[in-house]
């Protein structure tokens, strides 16, 4: 039987020394002795939708845990932070909101990290752009500041909470464009209310990826897990700053679409108050001449009163004004 000694997915390889690219785009086989000629060296390897054999492949290499494995596999799992004997497995969301015919569109791209001593092993389950990851560690001049792998997860961690970030951002453009119909008297309009609806529900996906950042970058800072240095900590510090950033305009956000359709269903009462009133009193006024003649019984004689084209005359203008009154209700979405 022929040992498996690569795996199969579409694979990216870097490999960083004092900040600096030494290697890049070589064969996965090649990783460890590159590592071996080069110990202060930190691997970057990134796997796109890999299968288990792939990630079993590079778990026996690098003592990844099977549990790790698993949930590097499976999809939608919750962003956190699991610290295992060899490394630290993290799952993350890299979000991004768009405007499309003035519908808001949400995206998310899973991505899952193994964090050893020597190597940051990402896995991406869907399509997505790398090469935010690969300018932030090479442009930026602190990379010759401090050694480890810790380098390349501050880097990791600082574009994915920059992302939802600009997200958020740019949710909260969108939503002003839905306030202002919101405040119209009388209330918004049925696809103004619906629009709304959709971005509430978009923003409780949003949430659901941006919350537990604050918290998991926190964790990848404790001084057991021997990550983050002293001189990286303060950039770490500044990522977990925008990400509760990050996390108070989301509740912001929530409580400002939750306000708004509190405020139209207020509205709508109110002018279904104003229409009830004005029923009512149409009809106490019609109520008076219809009981008075109905008290003294006073069925007067009307044009065709005992005749057969009077009798058609009167079903005409009943269905008549019946339909009238029914077009007129209709187009003031009262029916």
């Amino acid at each position: 039987m022929v040992s498996v000694t690569q795996p199969f997915c579409p694979t990216e390889t870097r490999l960083y020394e004092d900040g600096k690219v030494i290697a890049k785009d070589f064969a996965y086989e090649k990783a460890a002795g590159l590592l071996d000629e080069h110990p202060h060296a930190v691997l970057w390897l990134d796997l796109f939708d890999p299968d288990t054999d792939d990630l079993a492949v590079v778990a026996k290499q690098f003592q990844l845990h099977p549990l790790a494995v698993e949930d590097a596999v499976v999809d939608h799992e919750r962003p956190k932070l699991d610290r295992y004997p060899h490394h630290v497995f993290l799952n993350v969301y890299a979000v991004d909101i768009a405007t499309k015919d003035s519908e808001t569109q949400f995206g998310k791209t899973e991505l899952s990290a193994f964090v050893t001593p020597q190597a940051l092993i990402t896995v991406r389950k869907s399509p997505s752009d790398t090469s935010r990851f690969v300018e932030h560690w090479d442009a930026d001049g602190r990379l010759g500041t401090s050694t480890g792998v810790g380098l390349l997860l501050y880097g990791l961690l600082d574009v994915v909470v920059d992302g939802q970030y600009a997200a958020v951002q740019r949710l909260d453009t969108a939503m002003d464009k839905v306030e202002d119909p919101f405040l119209e008297e009388g209330g918004a309009p049925r696809a103004i209310r619906m629009r709304g609806i959709r971005q509430r529900k978009l923003l409780a996906a949003l949430r659901r990826a941006v919350e537990p950042m604050p918290e998991l970058v926190s964790q990848a800072m404790r001084a057991d897990l021997g990550l983050v240095d002293a001189s990286l900590r303060p950039y770490y510090r500044d990522v977990e700053d925008h990400a509760q950033h990050t996390v108070d305009e989301v509740e912001h956000l929530r409580d400002r679409i939750n306000s708004l359709l509190q405020d139209d269903l207020a509205e709508q009462g109110n002018a279904l108050n104003d229409t009830t009133r004005k029923l009512a009193a149409w009809a106490a006024i019609i109520a008076v001449p219809t009981a008075v003649t109905g008290f003294f019984g006073q069925n007067l004689p009307y044009p065709g009163y005992e005749r057969f084209w009077g009798f058609v005359l009167s079903t005409i203008l009943i269905v008549f004004v019946s339909v009238v009154l029914y077009i007129y209700l209709k187009r003031r979405n009262w029916l």
